[in-house]
């Protein structure tokens, strides 16, 4: 008969870091490494606890100033396009989605490349080279999609217009990273891959949207507000954001639990929770 450990994780904290959402504050990560035979159900678990993916390690904000990255996701069900979201996906009408195996290519690189040198120049991936590049896109230990999307008509057949890299989890999609043609800026890409993977969790019947941290303060996330349905984990909890000026108090140091009392509430998919010590490690790739 075949024996398999029971899923323990061990749970690491990165050094601190200038934040890059809030300024003058440093962030902290908590993480642990997502490989094995329970990889799937590790993800599926944690992600369901505020945790995000990183090639191969899960993690989640775990700073020492304040808590006001708040994981953030879609219900499917209750979402409504707003006027302006109706009008985005009216106007990218004509891209074709293709969704294809985590594999990298030169195509989507240069289109990386052309991204980070429109929106993100400064960003902690601005230095990023195909290799870094193909390692973000291929070191998936779970089950992941990269979704292209080109033109038809108005451009040379095949362009790539935008890419997600996302990840299919037992109750949702989540959006890891997402680029597009900074020329096709004024027609709101990077809402309408939001609104589109929306349509493709309704069409699988999953239902939930994963979209990263919402960061009450923090302009760069402000937008994530604006889709209907969205909830943020919270006290342990996802419940309906509400309000974004009821979430203030998270930008407070009191806000904050010790490391070791936020890893002693995290559940693992066996049922159990974690109560181990936390080593120091220092800081993770960027991508949420």
């Amino acid at each position: 008969m075949r024996h398999t450990l029971p899923l323990a994780p061990q749970f690491y904290v990165t050094a601190p870091q200038p934040c890059p959402y809030l300024e003058g504050r440093m962030e902290r990560k908590l993480f642990t490494a997502l490989q094995g035979e329970h990889a799937q159900k590790l993800n599926d678990s944690l992600s369901k606890q505020g945790f995000r993916r990183s090639q191969n390690v899960l993690y989640r904000p775990s700073c020492a100033e304040c808590s006001a990255c708040l994981s953030a996701r879609i219900r499917v069900a209750d979402f409504v396009p707003s006027r302006t979201q109706a009008k985005v996906l009216r106007r990218n009408s004509g891209l074709v989605r293709n969704a294809t195996s985590p594999w990298a290519t030169e195509d989507q690189y240069a289109l990386f490349r052309r991204y980070l040198d429109f929106r993100h120049a400064e960003g902690g991936m601005a230095d990023m080279d195909i290799f870094e590049f193909a390692a973000m896109i291929e070191e998936t230990p779970i089950r992941s999609r990269v979704i292209e999307y080109s033109e038809i008509g108005g451009r040379a057949p095949g362009d790539l217009s935008a890419v997600c890299l996302t990840d299919v989890f037992d109750d949702g999609l989540s959006m890891v990273y997402s680029f597009y043609d900074p020329d096709l800026a004024p027609r709101s890409l990077g809402t309408f891959l939001i609104l589109d993977h929306v349509e493709i969790a309704r069409a699988a019947g999953l239902p939930f949207v994963y979209l990263g941290y919402w960061v009450p303060g923090s302009k760069k996330m402000g937008y994530k507000a604006g889709f209907s349905g969205l909830e943020i984990y919270k006290a342990g909890a996802w419940q309906p954001v509400g309000d974004p000026a009821d979430h203030r108090a998270e930008l407070h140091p009191l806000s904050v639990d010790p490391i070791a009392e936020q890893v002693a509430r995290i559940s693992l998919p066996d049922g159990r929770v974690r109560k181990d010590s936390v080593s120091e490690f220092p800081d993770l790739p960027r991508n949420r």
